[in-house]
């Protein structure tokens, strides 16, 4: 597991790793969803396209987690897998296209834990140690 929670007084903290900044990105959507539902019960039969952007990397972490938020809403679905298919950085900032995939919020097949309401850029931190991309925020639950 490439991500973890962090203790927070009245929120959840997240903290993602990867080998690079999409894979950082990518864990750090599991874990938010992993506060929510047990991820191992909840199917990948729905994508959903994802795009988002922001001035730089850990801005655009947050944005990302919350444009899945918009999309667990707006559709009614469970997400359980990410991935990022495009990252570019331009003279704007950065970029970011990806697909959640999920499925349909079945009540008698997720256990629903905590609510997510958004990713925060309280916490925020963005660092490259070691070849490690790592990512951290505060989830308001």
């Amino acid at each position: 597991m490439a991500y973890e929670y962090l203790d927070h007084e009245a929120d959840v903290g997240i903290r993602a790793s990867g080998g690079t900044l999409e894979e950082a990105i990518a864990e750090g959507a599991r874990a938010m969803f992993g506060v929510m539902t047990d991820l191992n019960r909840v199917g990948r039969s729905e994508e959903v396209p994802i795009h988002c952007q922001a001035g730089e990397p850990a801005a655009l972490f947050v944005e990302c987690l919350n444009e899945i938020l918009f999309q667990r809403d707006v559709r009614h679905l469970l997400f359980a897998d990410f991935q990022v298919t495009r990252l570019i950085h331009t003279d704007a900032g950065y970029e970011l296209e990806g697909i959640a995939y999920g499925e349909t919020l079945d009540a008698t097949k997720h256990d629903l834990w905590t609510e997510v309401k958004a990713a925060t850029y309280s916490g925020l931190i963005y660092e490259i140690k070691d070849g490690r991309h790592t990512l951290q925020c505060v989830l308001d639950v």
